[in-house]
Parts: C-alpha cells; sequence; structure tokens
C-alpha cells in the first residue's frame, strides 16, 4: 500500500485517479477547493473499496493552503510515496485579450502551485523507497492551440519545470514524470464550454479536432498518471505520455 497525494481531486482527471488507486487499496489524501465533493468523494470510496482516505481543502495559490495539508498529512503518514499534481485551471483567449490578471492567476495556479505543493512534500517524498510526482500538463504544451495563450503558456512550464525537478532529484530517487492530455471531457472543460457564444458548437469542434473523433475521458488520463506513478516503472523519469487520441501527433486526410 502506497501513501497518495493528489491535488485537483474533486472532479475530473484528480477523481479519476482516486478511484483507480482506492481500488488497487493504497491509502489517498484527496485534496481541492471544493471541500463539499471531497468529502462525498471520500465517502465513496472508503465504502466502495474499504481503503483508507484523507479529504483536504486546499488551495495551491497559497502557500499557507499548501503548508496546512502538507503539515496536517505529516502527522497522519511518515512519508508520502506519490505526489499527483493536477490542480489546475484554464482560460480562452489569444495574447492579445490576455489581461495581466488573467496570466497571473493561471501561472499561479499551473505552475507556481505545481512548484509549491512539490517543494513542501518534497522532504516527506524522500522517506519513500518508491517516490514519483506525476505533473499534469496538457497537449496544449507541444501544439499550438487557438485562443489558449496564458494557459499553453503555463503548461508549456509545466512540462519544463517536469524535466528540471526530474534532474534536480535523480538523488533523492524521486522521479518525476508529465501527462499531457488532449481536450477531456471533464466538468473543467464544460466551464470553458460554456464561456462560449454557443457551446454546443464548441463542444463538436473540440472532437472534430481530435483525431480519434471524441474528447479524450478523464479515466484514461488517470490511467496514465497511475502507470507512471507505479514502482514497475522505476526507470521512467522526465518523461511525459501523449494521452490526446492522436492531436499531436496523426493528421485526418482531408
Amino acid at each position: 500500500m502506497k501513501t497518495i497525494c493528489i491535488t485537483g481531486a474533486s472532479s475530473g482527471i484528480g477523481e479519476a485517479c482516486a478511484h483507480e488507486l482506492a481500488a488497487q487499496g493504497h491509502a489517498l489524501i484527496l485534496c481541492g477547493r471544493r471541500a463539499d465533493r471531497l468529502k462525498i468523494l471520500r465517502q465513496h470510496l472508503e465504502t466502495t473499496y474499504n481503503t483508507s482516505v484523507l479529504d483536504l481543502e486546499l488551495d495551491v495559490r497559497y502557500y499557507k493552503s499548501c503548508q496546512e495539508v502538507v503539515n496536517r498529512h505529516e502527522a497522519l503518514f511518515s512519508k508520502t510515496d506519490i505526489l499527483i499534481n493536477n490542480a489546475g485551471i484554464g482560460s480562452l483567449t489569444t495574447v492579445e485579450n490576455e489581461s495581466d490578471e488573467v496570466w497571473q492567476k493561471v501561472l499561479n495556479v499551473n505552475v507556481i502551485g505545481t512548484a509549491r505543493v512539490s517543494r513542501l512534500a518534497i522532504p516527506l517524498l524522500r522517506q519513500s523507497k518508491n517516490a514519483a510526482i506525476v505533473n499534469t500538463a496538457s497537449v496544449a504544451a507541444i501544439d499550438g492551440i487557438p485562443n489558449r495563450a496564458a494557459y499553453s503558456a503555463s503548461k508549456g512550464a509545466v512540462l519544463t519545470l517536469t524535466l528540471a525537478m526530474a534532474t534536480d532529484h535523480l538523488g533523492d530517487g524521486i522521479r518525476v514524470n508529465a501527462v499531457n492530455p488532449g481536450t477531456t471531457d471533464t466538468p473543467w472543460v464544460k466551464r470553458l464550454l460554456d464561456q462560449a457564444s454557443d457551446a454546443k458548437v464548441a463542444k463538436t469542434a473540440l472532437e472534430a479536432r481530435q483525431p480519434m473523433g471524441r474528447l479524450v475521458s478523464p479515466t484514461e488520463i488517470a490511467s496514465a498518471i497511475v502507470f507512471l506513478a507505479s514502482p514497475k516503472q522505476a526507470a521512467v523519469t522526465g518523461t511525459s505520455i501523449n494521452v490526446d487520441g492522436g492531436l499531436h501527433s496523426l493528421r485526418i486526410p482531408k
């Protein structure tokens, strides 16, 4: 049994990770801003899988919030085996229209938030013989996606941060990898679509953009995260896996 901390755990990819890892019998620390949703998820996982689950409210924008979560974690567990940095937000604008406020918010959550949680968790990860960090980046980090200026920049930073962390913590025995999801069928994506003038048309366009003709499921992303986190992948560090329906690599003949 591993002790695993998941940020952004209240829905979407984080929730799917929690289900897969709870089914394997691991002890989970579920973190996110939606305390009400985390509580419901914890109760469901404990009942369904009979495993240990702790839910903690976390806002990665603030150091104090991160510190409180890690301190609570340390008080209950002597180590962390796996950290899944999944908390993130998006935006739908071009660089011409993106405000300084949005830039600061997106970078603070997606990039600095990932670094903030990792910095505090690394001392606990050092205590594990099978330590791993998995960061949620995006296919937007490696492809030009329209109207995603701040988001794409932030996820590109997460991808290069993953490489830097993997290099810096080789000596600590901490593996660091990332996943690059394509557009995923999550509540987060639905909220982005709701910002469009016609959400239905926008979703159809997103589906058509991906070579497989559909959005990626949270469970498919979670499976890749669990794969990278597993001690069976002890030689895998400093890499990323695209789970994007072929968006990055494939081109549909017209």
